[in-house]
């Protein structure tokens, strides 16, 4: 994956926002990311509702339970690419998280039922990224390292990649290599205010660390122009 890739956060309360947001923003976001705000309120529609547009999703509901639980709910999420009107501009699941706290065993479940799934209904495995620590979390001293000893428990148990901030970013791709995966929230351009994130970092920070994919939330979505907002932050990326 050679050049990094904007995620569109789509943390709102009701789906009419969305769907007039994402309206806004179809010519210049390609992924968005659902959460456990619209998932919770509006379940697999919203994701279709998507799909149906050709956009790709990421599924960000952290799955973290028992290993045959989340297996399980893997699994469903894989599901989700099936067109249920065998739409030829549908959009598969593009991408999906569990929480690396749940332990390589969990992991290693999560990963083989995404292959195993996906072969199974014949559609394309979405990528498995691994929560490490969240960037709401202050910066403390070991922080880093246990990112670090997460991301390399993701890896050894299969999955394509982790989320993590801009300050480990540079140490997981060094150690993890390049086919590693990284997803980096907490993006904030210069003269955004930090909200109740702490560990965040500039688009353009974010790509020279090497992230592969940058989720923006608030910056867009309360932006007076979103799709101006939107353009900018990915000619930042280009750049």
């Amino acid at each position: 994956m050679k050049n990094a890739q904007l995620i569109l956060a789509l943390d709102l309360e009701n789906f009419d926002e969305a769907r007039v947001l994402i309206d806004k923003l179809e010519d210049s976001v390609d992924i968005f990311k659902i959460g456990s705000q619209m998932f919770t309120a509006y379940g697999p529609f919203v994701v279709r509702y998507l799909q149906s547009k050709g956009k790709k999703v990421f599924l960000d509901l952290k799955f973290h339970d028992i290993p045959n639980t989340v297996a399980s709910a893997v699994k469903s999420a894989v599901g989700l690419s099936v067109s249920p009107n065998h739409d030829p501009g549908f959009a598969p699941l593009y991408m999906l998280t569990v929480h690396t706290c749940g332990g390589g065993q969990m992991l290693e479940n999560a990963a083989r039922a995404a292959r195993e799934e996906a072969e199974k209904l014949g559609v394309p495995k979405p990528f498995i990224v691994g929560v490490t620590v969240l960037t709401s979390a202050a910066q403390e001293p070991n922080v880093e390292e246990l990112v670090l000893e997460r991301a390399r428990l993701a890896k050894e148990a299969g999955l394509d990649g982790v989320v993590a901030s801009v300050q480990e970013t540079e140490r997981i791709r060094r150690e993890l290599g390049p086919d590693f995966l990284i997803v980096t929230p907490g993006i904030r351009p210069a003269e955004s205010s930090l909200d109740d994130q702490q560990r965040v970092a500039t688009p353009k920070a974010a790509v020279a660390h090497g992230s592969n994919f940058l989720v923006v939330g608030r910056p867009i979505l309360k932006a007076p122009l979103p799709r101006e907002a939107a353009l900018k932050i990915l000619e930042e990326i280009k750049s």
